[in-house]
């Protein structure tokens, strides 16, 4: 049975697995209690990277090929006005395969927010499938680290991306999840989402509605 094939709620780090996933420099505002408690809506939006806020390009180290999906900037934008904390939560295997270094993810994110502005905490998992790790979705652990960097619980927190496993990492985590469909997702991941919407915008303004802890009765 492949690390794939095990629902994410069951998987635990095995002995000898990988170590945990790289925490990026964070924009501005990103401490804990830098942000006004918030009563009613989700403390914290966690995105996936390629796919959900830029264009999916295999294996990218290039900050001249990151180009934002429409309408990512104004749903950021509506996050930050009512100060809701953002992040970002990727695989990027392609460290593990030698592709390139933290320094070409650093390249990437530092482009991202050029253009999308800053975000309060990047969770980055550098291990291949087979590294065994516990943070590459779907397991939680990226999730689980994000949170804990920004001091909110997962029962506070929603995790935006584009196929199963952004879901399955954010379920096993304890988070809300929100499926925004590409021509990559696969139509059993659009099926078994709880959660979907045509575009970041329309999920963003989806999770600023409601208290995704009281729907869970966390």
């Amino acid at each position: 049975m492949t690390k794939a094939s095990i629902p994410a709620e069951r998987w635990s780090k095995p002995p000898g697995a990988a170590d945990g996933p790289w925490l990026l420099s964070a924009g501005p505002g990103s401490l804990p209690g830098e942000r006004p408690t918030r009563a009613a809506g989700p403390a914290a939006v966690l995105f996936d990277r390629d796919g959900t806020l830029i264009e999916d390009v295999p294996y990218n180290a290039d900050p001249a090929l990151v180009r934002p999906l429409p309408r990512v900037r104004e749903a950021l934008d509506a996050l930050r006005a009512r100060g809701v904390a953002i992040g970002v939560v990727s695989n990027q295997s392609g460290a593990a395969r030698g592709y390139f270094g933290r320094d070409g993810v650093e390249a990437v994110r530092r482009r991202v927010e050029e253009l999308l502005g800053p975000f309060d905490v990047w969770a980055i998992c550098p291990h291949a499938p087979w590294n065994c790790c516990a943070c590459r979705k779907p397991a939680p652990g990226l999730v689980q680290a994000a949170c804990a960097r920004l001091g909110v619980p997962a029962t506070r927190t929603a995790v935006v991306g584009d196929i199963g496993s952004d879901m399955a990492a954010a379920r096993a985590a304890g988070a809300r999840g929100v499926l925004v469909p590409t021509p990559v997702t696969r139509r059993e991941e659009i099926v078994g989402a709880h959660e979907w919407a045509p575009d970041v915008l329309t999920a963003v303004r989806a999770l600023l509605g409601a208290d995704p802890g009281e729907e869970r009765g966390a």
